[in-house]
This record gives C-alpha cells, structure tokens and sequence, in this order.
C-alpha cells in the first residue's frame, strides 16, 4: 500500500532516488572508514583504530536511518554495491598515505563533500518536492557529518 501522505506519487519518487544516492554516498564512507578501523598504522594506532571505530558505527545508524526513510515513503532502499558505485558522489580511491593523517584528511575530504550535497537538497526536498519531513532529516543528517569532519578536522591541528 503506498503512502498518502500529502506528497504526489512523482514527488515521492524524486525523493526516494535522492536518498538512494545519499544512501549511497554513506556506504561508501562507510567502507573507507571501516578501512581506515582496520589499515591504520603508525604510533598512534590505537587511537586512531578506536577512532575510526566510533566513526564507522555512526555511518552504520545513519544508512539505516537513510534507508528507513526510503521505506517510510513507500520505495526500497538500494542494496547492491553496484548501485551504490554507480550513484555516490564519492570516490573510493584515496591519495594519501596508510597512516592516521592520510586517512583522516581523505575522510574529511569525504564528509565535506556529503555536507555540501546534503545542503544543496535541503530546500530541493521543501521546496520542489513538497516533503519537509525529508528536508529535516537531510538538515539532521548533515549536523551530524558536520560534527564528524570537526572530530576528524581536529587531529590535524
């Protein structure tokens, strides 16, 4: 049964794909941070293995909470690692060295990178689509990575 909620089908559907692309994006920072858990070396390993640790189970809550809100409009949530690649705005390749440094500079890449395509959909999802509740979620999601790049953006001081 599809939702009537007060957005149009179409409008439903341009939400949905958007966030299957946001999901995306998370997985994929997701994976690069699991990476970074589990390739980290150097003197500060264990920090920065607790760190990442942290970092990642946050990624975790936000996919689910992504593809949650899929769902709650009525479509499916991307699963195939495939589509994830085809639709994230990331890239998997990292240009910096196998160190806690190296991986804490490419993830901050990253999450600023989430932040300003999370912004840029916000008044897209109010505005064009008729759908506060996911210009919200989005506003929540990119608190939340805003929060994260500072933690990251902080061991480089």
């Amino acid at each position: 049964m599809k939702p009537s909620i007060g957005i149009t089908p179409d409008h439903l559907s341009s939400v949905s794909q958007a966030l299957n692309s946001v999901l995306a994006d998370e997985f994929v920072l997701y994976a690069k941070t699991r990476g970074a858990h589990w390739n980290v070396e150097g003197i500060d390993f264990y920090n920065k293995h607790l760190f990442f640790e942290k970092q990642y189970e946050e990624l975790d809550e936000i996919m689910d909470a992504v593809a949650e809100r899929i769902r709650v409009l009525g479509h499916y949530a991307s699963a195939k690692l495939s589509e994830y690649i085809e639709l994230t705005h990331l890239t998997q390749d990292s240009r910096q060295p196998n160190n806690s440094e190296g991986f804490i500079r490419t993830l901050l890449e990253d999450h600023e990178a989430v932040i300003i395509h999370l912004r840029e959909k916000i008044n897209y999802f109010n505005d064009e689509l008729n759908d506060a509740g996911t210009a919200d979620f989005i506003t929540g999601l990119m608190e939340k990575h805003e929060t994260m790049a500072w933690m990251l953006r902080s061991h480089l001081k």
